[in-house]
């Protein structure tokens, strides 16, 4: 009887009940949100519910020794999250998003890059502000980048520059980026005034098929001469653009931009999320860095829409930007140029923007690569 009665005893100890405190149960809960507002408010559900998932799965109380915490060496958790924690899986998402994006707006258009280029303003700012609140220089280097609204770049970076708070910059900057909508229309429709929110723009010109094969090869080799440590994100991105253009690697393109980027979603969302353990995850730098990171996002969105009003002092009449495209300088395409173009429906229900956001959009995504590069150049 005494032997059974320790054998239960033993097993009682590596049950999760055993073994569970109230943050574990907190973190489970925000788990269950973020699957609920992936599933019911379809909020981007292909990272919501993921990382949701991988908080839940991250948050269950077991006894190390047993090889299955994400956190416990060559446990299976803890070799997927090497993908997260060495910066393998976003060079290989940034394959996937070049061979699915399409920079016909960019190219036809070249004067908004500079509308991208200014949204990165965020992330140096949101540099500063972790400066001054007593954050390392790495470490608010890698909290900057949030405001890129760029999940992949956010990962790549901390990786490289505060490994140690890489769960709650992964989480904080996928939660942006699921709450671009939330966050962006209220800014856009406070600094933009109903008539700058009419103005119409010319349809963008047709752009050669030549062009479009020449741009990822040119954009590539100027870029990474320029920043030659974001090579990894850059080069991958316009190498799947190429596999796209070039008409010939149709099969290359169509695996990088369908297979290989969802498997690669799953398996960054759910690590990422799984990263995030209670007595890892629950402090108040985690806080800060929420707090922070939306500062960044606050002001690359403000800052996109307040330079196209900047840049619209110059151009004539007939040739201004629409403000409301401002906002798609940050990365997350093409979530925020569809707010650009929901916006602009609401104030004309016959002015799309759309084709006219993705420039910047697209621009925005070598953005955040080239400000990466650069926080990485001068900072590791």
């Amino acid at each position: 009887m005494e032997n059974i009665l320790e054998s239960l005893r033993q097993f009682w100890s590596f049950t999760g009940f055993a073994n569970s405190n109230w943050q574990y149960l907190v973190m489970i809960g925000i788990g269950l949100v973020f699957v609920a507002l992936g599933i019911v408010k379809k909020w981007e559900p292909m990272l919501l519910v993921p990382i949701g998932f991988g908080m839940i799965v991250g948050n269950i109380p077991v006894l190390m020794g047993l090889q299955v915490s994400l956190y416990e060496q060559n446990s299976v958790l803890n070799i997927l999250y090497q993908g997260v924690r060495q910066g393998w899986y976003p060079p290989l998402i940034f394959l996937g998003i070049g061979a699915m994006t399409d920079f016909s707006a960019l190219i036809s258009q070249p004067r908004l890059i500079l509308i991208g280029a200014a949204a990165q303003v965020g992330i140096f700012g949101a540099y500063l502000l972790a400066m001054a609140m007593g954050f390392l220089p790495n470490e608010a280097g890698a909290i900057g980048i949030i405001g890129g609204a760029d999940g992949p770049t956010a990962i790549f970076l901390s990786s490289k520059l505060a490994p140690e708070l890489m769960g709650a910059i992964a989480v904080c900057a996928y939660s942006y980026m699921a709450l671009v909508p939330v966050i962006q229309k209220p800014i856009m429709l406070l600094l933009t005034t109903e008539k700058e929110r009419k103005i119409r723009m010319a349809k963008p010109r047709v752009v050669s098929q030549k062009e479009k094969i020449i741009f990822p090869i040119v954009g590539f080799i100027c870029t990474a001469f320029i920043v030659p440590s974001g090579l990894p994100l850059l080069g991958m991105l316009f190498f799947g653009n190429l596999l796209k253009e070039s008409g010939v690697t149709k099969r290359l393109a169509n695996t990088a931009s369908n297979a290989l980027i969802d498997v690669v979603t799953m398996l960054i969302g759910l690590t990422v999320g799984a990263s995030t353990q209670a007595n890892v995850f629950l402090s108040t730098r985690s806080i800060k860095i929420f707090c922070l990171g939306l500062i960044s996002f606050v002001i690359a969105t403000a800052c996109g829409v307040l330079f196209v009003k900047f840049m619209n002092l110059f151009c004539k009449e007939g040739h201004k930007i629409n403000p409301l495209i401002g906002n798609a300088g940050v990365s997350a395409v093409p979530d925020s140029a569809r707010v650009s173009e929901g916006v602009g429906l609401e104030t004309d229900p016959e002015n799309h923007l759309l084709m006219h956001a993705m420039a910047p959009n697209v621009a925005g995504v070598i953005g955040s690569a080239v400000a990466a590069g650069i926080l990485l150049g001068f900072l590791k």
